[in-house]
């Protein structure tokens, strides 16, 4: 026979008709929104893997100072590898302000994945990186000028090392305003003098490293072989390339942290499900104890008041789910498309997608209402019928000091009989604020450290030498640069540039001792402090060097070392008076291209909030969107909720003769006061955890953003809070105003 409690349930949805819209559109924009970015997610790493095969990646990559003779050649095949001319040459685009890495066509290795249009075909023509394309608004058939040619552009490609457009292994991030990547046939390459030029080498393994650990042993091995044959001016194995192994790590992380959304927002959804359910049982309490004492058991009770919210989210799972399949999906593209270089996929559906976006959240939600429930169930019929719903018995009133007003004694006592909804109150707030500050303090931070860059920029020109040459410009200074490796430990080996510095130094107010400087962004992110001893190792090479820390000066944003010159050449064991650089502030004009390693300018050093900027901006605007609704549908959902359990008692207070506006004084004022303190009481404590989350999230990144976010930020998220919050307070004015006066007299104990 059928349970006739079955037929309450629509009575339930259309009593509560609004509740239940409000957390169906809520959970299928979540759903949808995670679903679509799990299923691109998917799609994007599978053809990711797959591309190492498919366009045989290389296992790492090294560039000589001379062309590679066959003896070197030769060891590198020794070591179980073929290698592979990967010549380019890096030119200066002459209608933007960027520079092109230029490649011949590649066939062997490293090969091209083509988006639109063909590869080229002649001396006069160009395939770009579709990116770098996007971001400058180069199309297919566009004419280019690149160091004076004109060069017809015949497609928009992806190169397979060129996944995350990393100008150097060293760089803070990649760059697709001011750096792209492009290939040219083997006459159009050549026409192009030789300024520039890199001979740089792919290689990869007959037999495939196991792991990372077996891939640094042999890298190890493969450098000691060819710096034994040669002077490597780089040697990035793949497994450290940022350029291929930014996309796969980078995906991982946005899987975890999507997943770990969706549940952090089922469960507090699934929290005020339960606290309804509860304020419904309560009210039920007589017809809960009726039926009880009929031979209804316990379970099935549980079971029919699980039926709505496991039934709520099933169907929201569902039809979030084929939103996100569909429209969530094409957005997810977007910002993958806009953060990274990748040949076209194709969307592969995928089981764990649902598991994780339908079954987990069910089942979730399932799991914490049948806790409340069994909790609230266990009571017998008997205190049902007397809806006597405390589980030990009668408690006193908490007494209230009497010198305290009446009214602020009521607005107390109505705090402490709601005080599971309040609670859910602050965390919804709090979590609220985190996702607010993500999507409005993110932007912030990032300009803030444009303007940092700017402030603690030792020079407006920085010229680095591949020799030590003289220049005629008397404002020009000179320094030496070189690089070395922070040790692997909690934290990733990364490269710190480090500087020697004249002592009389008109860039810098530094008065050297035995010991070094070091920059405030190195300190900070490793926890440096005066006194201690820093150890780094070659790029290159093994050798270890320790310094004492004398000092902390200069940069906020650069990993950096400062040692006086003399000291520079002493420790790397060059001539007295060796140099490498020029500081200036202007660009030095009489220097020949040939000799130049480097030129580092404000937009060199500014690419990373750039970038972040472009690919990151849709991301942040739906944090803050989405931040605002989810604040104003828990305060919506749980004032109501308070509204509605003292119905009763707003009746009573009614008839006693309190008008419609002293009433909201004492309920709608009093959520007013607990949601206007906890989004001031835990601004703090979100900014604490927002700093903890940055630095880890900047740890993982070369280089270092520290974190600024203006307090402006923190105003405007509160002003705003506060306004949504005015919006729900007329709401819940107009819900007093509907209770009618016949509402004390029913349900009486």
């Amino acid at each position: 026979m059928r349970d006739p409690l079955i037929r309450r349930l629509p009575r339930e949805l259309k009593s509560d008709a609004g509740k239940y819209i409000i957390i169906f559109i809520f959970m299928v924009i979540v759903i949808g929104f995670v679903s679509g970015f799990l299923v691109a997610s998917k799609s994007l790493i599978t053809a990711y893997n797959d591309s190492f095969v498919k366009y045989n990646i290389e296992d790492g990559n090294f560039t000589t100072v001379t062309i590679a003779d066959n003896a070197l050649l030769d060891a590198v095949r020794d070591e179980g590898a073929e290698v592979y001319k990967n010549f380019y040459k890096d030119r200066e685009t002459d209608d933007i302000d960027s520079t092109l890495r230029i490649y011949k066509l590649r066939e062997e290795v490293n090969r091209v994945g083509v988006n639109e249009g063909d590869l080229p075909s002649s001396a006069d023509e160009i395939a770009i990186d579709r990116m770098y394309a996007d971001n400058n608004s180069i199309k297919v058939g566009d004419v280019l000028s690149v160091d004076g040619r004109k060069l017809t552009v015949t497609g928009l490609v992806a190169l397979s090392d060129y996944s995350a457009l990393y100008q150097s292994p060293t760089d803070t991030l990649f760059e697709a305003f001011s750096f792209g990547v492009a290939v040219m046939t083997e006459q159009g390459f050549d026409e192009f003098d030789d300024a520039g030029l890199n001979y740089n080498y792919a290689w990869t393994y007959n037999d495939k490293p196991a792991d990372d650990l077996e891939a640094k042993d042999r890298a190890e091995s493969m450098l000691e072989t060819i710096s034994e044959k040669a002077m490597l001016t780089r040697f990035v194995p793949a497994y450290t390339n940022q350029a291929i192994q930014f996309v796969g790590d980078d995906t991982g992380r946005d899987r975890v942290t999507f997943i770990t959304f969706l549940y952090v927002v089922i469960a507090i959804l699934a929290f005020i499900m339960a606290i309804t359910t509860s304020n419904t049982i309560t009210k039920e309490a007589n017809v809960i104890g009726t039926l009880r004492a009929s031979g209804y058991t316990r379970g099935e009770l549980i079971r029919h008041y699980l039926s709505m919210p496991a039934l709520v989210t099933l169907i929201s799972a569902v039809i979030g789910n084929i939103v996100g399949y569909t429209l969530f999906v094409e957005v997810a593209l977007g910002i993958y498309y806009g953060n990274y270089s990748l040949p076209l996929f194709d969307i592969l559906w995928n089981a764990d997608a649902f598991v994780q976006t339908t079954v987990i959240p069910v089942l979730l939600m399932i799991a914490i209402n049948f806790f409340i429930l069994s909790s609230k169930m266990k009571l017998s019929p008997l205190k049902f019928i007397r809806r006597d719903l405390k589980k030990n018995g009668r408690k006193k009133a908490l007494r209230l000091n009497t010198k305290i007003g009446i009214m602020h004694r009521f607005r107390i006592r109505v705090i402490l009989q709601n005080l599971p909804n309040y609670i859910m109150i602050v965390v919804g707030i709090f979590l609220a604020n985190v996702i607010l500050l993500l999507g409005m303090g993110f932007p912030k931070l990032l300009e803030n450290n444009e303007t940092l860059i700017a402030e603690n920029m030792i020079c407006d020109y920085q010229c680095i030498l591949k020799a030590p040459v003289e220049t005629e410009n008397d404002s020009a200074e000179k320094y030496c640069a070189g690089g070395l490796m922070t040790i692997e430990g909690r934290r990733k080996s990364e490269a710190v540039t480090i500087y020697g510095i004249s002592s009389d130094s008109s860039y810098f107010d530094i008065e050297f001792g035995e010991g070094v400087f070091i920059s405030e962004a190195f300190a900070a992110k490793n926890s440096i402090e005066i006194g201690d001893t820093v150890t780094m190792k070659e790029e290159f090479g093994t050798k270890e060097y320790s310094f004492t820390v004398d000092g902390i000066s200069g940069s906020p944003t650069t990993l950096a070392v400062y040692m006086e010159r003399s000291y520079f050449n002493e420790v790397f064991g060059n001539e007295t008076d060796y140099f490498n650089g020029y500081f200036s502030d202007e660009e030095l004009t009489d220097i020949d291209e040939l000799y130049i390693m480097n030129k580092l300018t404000i937009d060199d050093f500014t690419k990373l909030s750039r970038q972040m900027n472009n690919s990151m901006g849709e991301v942040f605007d739906m944090f803050y969107w989405f931040g605002l609704v989810m604040f104003m549908l828990i305060i919506y959902l749980l004032s109501k909720i308070i509204i509605e359990k003292n119905a009763q008692s707003i009746s009573m207070t009614k008839i006693l003769g309190y008008t419609n506006s002293e009433i909201s004084g004492l309920y709608v004022i009093t959520t007013s006061i607990v949601v206007i303190a906890s989004f001031i009481l835990t601004m703090p404590i979100v900014d604490v955890i927002m700093r903890i989350l940055c630095a880890e999230i900047f740890a993982a990144y070369a280089g270092w953003i520290p974190y600024s976010v203006p307090a402006s930020v923190y105003v405007t998220i509160i002003a705003m809070g506060i306004a949504a919050y005015a919006v729900i307070a007329f709401l819940q004015f107009r819900r007093v105003k509907k209770i009618p006066l016949d509402t004390a007299l029913k349900n009486v104990e």
